[in-house]
């Protein structure tokens, strides 16, 4: 990883605090889009699941989409396919998110430079989770 990256990624750890989490899932404890946020949400961050079929996660109201989501987000961590991506990083644009982070083995290139064209920054193939404990 480029000093750059690392420097991306301190950044957002330390500076962002709203989480939204699309595809967050509480059907499998053991599946990164369960477990990494629950890990946030007990480090002090605010985790928002987003999620259609979900009304609530982590003992906090699910939204169906980034757009239902009340009040500002900072950070759209994003559980879907990297083929899948695209869409909902120009939602976290729209959003007015900070920074956008795709997890390991998630990477979108185009979606990527969409984001940081419009000034988000930009973190792919990282687990938000791991970085995190990397600072501790």
């Amino acid at each position: 990883m480029n000093e750059n990256q690392q420097a991306v990624i301190g950044h957002i750890l330390t500076s962002y605090h709203t989480v939204a989490v699309v595809g967050f899932s509480d059907r499998d404890r053991r599946a990164a889009a369960f477990y990494a946020p629950a890990y946030l949400k007990g480090k002090g961050y605010t985790i928002i699941p987003v999620n259609p079929r979900l009304t609530t996660g982590l003992n906090r109201p699910a939204y169906p989409s980034l757009a239902d989501v009340p009040g500002p987000v900072e950070v759209v961590l994003i559980y879907q396919a990297s083929e899948r991506v695209g869409p909902f990083v120009d939602q976290a644009i729209a959003a007015g998110a900070k920074a956008v982070w795709l997890p390991i083995g998630v990477v979108d290139e185009a979606a990527a430079e969409r984001a940081r064209a419009a000034g988000l920054l930009v973190v792919m193939d990282r687990c938000m989770m791991v970085e995190h404990k990397h600072m501790e």
